[in-house]
């Protein structure tokens, strides 16, 4: 595969889907840096089990169409407060965050102070996979079981309503 396609699917990442050890793919919102990606996890942010602790994850792209049209294994690095490398991806990530409340320094403390984990996903030599070599099946599943869906009662009526 030509590593303009991945470097090109790179630039125009704003949602990964990204897999770790073989578990089922997160989709997660990230920012693209220099040849890599951003993302931000933890306590008040996405939900990205084992990515933190990870050495290697596989990182879904797509296409303008909205399609796969990028498989490629990262290399996964964990950026530490505090570093040169924080101070300046942390901030540009932070104004990037969607529906966060408060401002960007706000949102970076708060990530310091939660434990959040702010990881750099850079593509591995040669361990990209891009059209014609991409699985033809889809990789659709049914939607996972979680604490978020609630179970919800039928709406109060004050008054009798008439069937027509």
């Amino acid at each position: 595969m030509s590593s303009g396609v991945l470097e090109e699917a790179i630039k125009k990442a704003s949602i990964a889907w990204v897999a770790v050890d073989g578990g089922p793919a997160y989709g997660l919102w990230c920012m693209p840096v220099e040849s890599s990606l951003a993302v931000v996890s933890g306590p008040g942010e996405q939900f990205a089990p084992g990515l933190a602790q990870a050495s290697r994850a596989e990182v879904r792209l797509r296409g303008d169409h909205g399609g796969l049209i990028v498989l490629a294994e990262a290399v996964v690095t964990r950026v530490l407060p505090g570093s040169p490398e924080w101070d300046e991806i942390a901030p540009q990530l932070a104004t990037k965050r969607l529906n966060a409340s408060g401002t960007a320094d706000d949102l970076v403390t708060r990530w310091v102070e939660s434990g959040c984990a702010l990881v750099r996903l850079t593509p591995a030599d040669g361990a990209a996979t891009g059209n014609p070599d991409l699985p033809s099946e889809s990789a659709a599943e049914p939607p996972r079981d979680t604490p978020a869906r609630v179970e919800t009662r039928r709406p109060f009526r004050l008054h009798r309503v008439r069937k027509r």
